[in-house]
C-alpha cells in the first residue's frame, strides 16, 4: 500500500470536503520532464498542504493496485498531478476504478509549467473543488 505523503499535520486539520492531491512522479515511464516533476513537488511541500504521492500510476494501474479504487469512489473532490488526463482516465479504467465524471480534476505535468500546475492544484484545494 502507498503511504500518505502529508506534511506538517495539515492533512488532519483540513476540512472534510477538502480537495485530496494525488501527486505522480511517474518513476518508470519517465516522460515528465524531471524539472518540472521536482518543482512540483517542491511547491506542493512547501504549501503546507496534505498530499499523497504515489511513485507511479501506471504501474499501480498494472497491478489493479486496490488503492486507485478507494480514490475513485471517495467522497471528497479529487486534484490528480500526473500527465495527460485522457491517460489517466485510462489507467483507472484498467485499474477497474473508473473515475467519476465530476469532482476530478487532472493537471498535466507534461505539457504545462510547474507554475501552473500550482496555481491550479493549490487554488482548488483551497476552494474544495475541483472541475
Amino acid at each position: 500500500m502507498i503511504e500518505p505523503h502529508l506534511q506538517d499535520g495539515t492533512a488532519s486539520s483540513q476540512a472534510d470536503d477538502a480537495t485530496r492531491i494525488l501527486y505522480c512522479r511517474c518513476a518508470y515511464a519517465q516522460v515528465v520532464p524531471a524539472a518540472v516533476k521536482d518543482a512540483v513537488l517542491e511547491g506542493l511541500a512547501a504549501a503546507g498542504r496534505g498530499f499523497e504521492m504515489v511513485p507511479d500510476l501506471c504501474e499501480m494501474a498494472a497491478r489493479r493496485d486496490p488503492h486507485l479504487a478507494e480514490l475513485a469512489r471517495g467522497d471528497r473532490p479529487l486534484t490528480i498531478v500526473a500527465c495527460w488526463p485522457r491517460a489517466v482516465q485510462g489507467l483507472f479504467v484498467l485499474a477497474d476504478a473508473p473515475l467519476p465524471k465530476h469532482g476530478v480534476e487532472i493537471l498535466n505535468m507534461r505539457t504545462d509549467t510547474a507554475e501552473t500546475v500550482l496555481a491550479g492544484v493549490l487554488a482548488d484545494s483551497f476552494k474544495g473543488t475541483a472541475s
